[in-house]
């Protein structure tokens, strides 16, 4: 079974002067429903990059960029998170990788490639309409940042939703993809997204 690493979110524990990684089950869960094996990053830039090199010659199949914390540019508190995933969409980029990222993930894709966020309002914990190149279809939506313009020339936009916020993304030449809602949080997971993934990494 080849390996899908996954990034996590930073939750700072003040009580306990503690900065923890973790990551709601539901992701590890849904990477073995795509087919492959799931593998936690810390968030540390440097372990990232050895994990990254370990798990190809291990037999990597892509990176999945998780949801949680904003990035730091848009108020965030996990520097070190931003860090060690810009390091593995550099490190997917110069090995041409498969990355699928959604929420977060789809904000760091599209903040690496030199795109700006602004405030959404009305896209936290509901449901609506996606449409553009592919067959439209109701998706979940977690979020207050997103891109309703892409700059970079790297990045075409696939779907949006009917205010003109960016739902998902793929790149012209590499293996990467994104979307702002969040597959793991389906019940069941959905077909199309676990197609989707399989379409981007290959057999498991």
């Amino acid at each position: 079974m080849r390996i899908v690493l996954f990034t996590q979110r930073v939750e700072v524990v003040e009580s306990y002067g503690e900065r923890r990684d973790c990551a709601d089950q539901q992701i590890a869960a849904f990477v073995r429903a795509c087919g492959y094996l799931p593998v936690a990053v810390p968030n540390d830039a440097d372990t990232a990059e050895e994990l990254f090199h370990a798990m190809k010659q291990a037999g990597l199949a892509g990176i999945l960029l998780t949801g949680g914390n904003s990035l730091v540019p848009y108020g965030g508190n996990a520097p070190e998170r931003d860090e060690a995933e810009e390091r593995l969409i550099s490190l997917a980029v110069e090995n041409r990788t498969p990355v699928y990222g959604f929420c977060r993930g789809m904000q760091m894709i599209l903040h690496h490639f030199g795109n700006m966020l602004v405030q959404v309002t009305g896209h936290v914990a509901v449901r609506h309409a996606v449409s553009g190149d592919e067959e439209p279809w109701e998706v979940n939506s977690y979020h207050n940042q997103a891109c309703v313009e892409l700059t970079s020339p790297e990045l075409i936009a696939v779907m949006r939703t009917a205010d003109g916020v960016i739902e998902k993304i793929r790149h012209k030449e590499l293996p990467i993809v994104a979307t702002m809602w969040h597959p793991e949080r389906e019940k069941p997971f959905t077909e199309r997204d676990i197609n989707a993934v399989r379409s981007l990494f290959g057999n498991g």
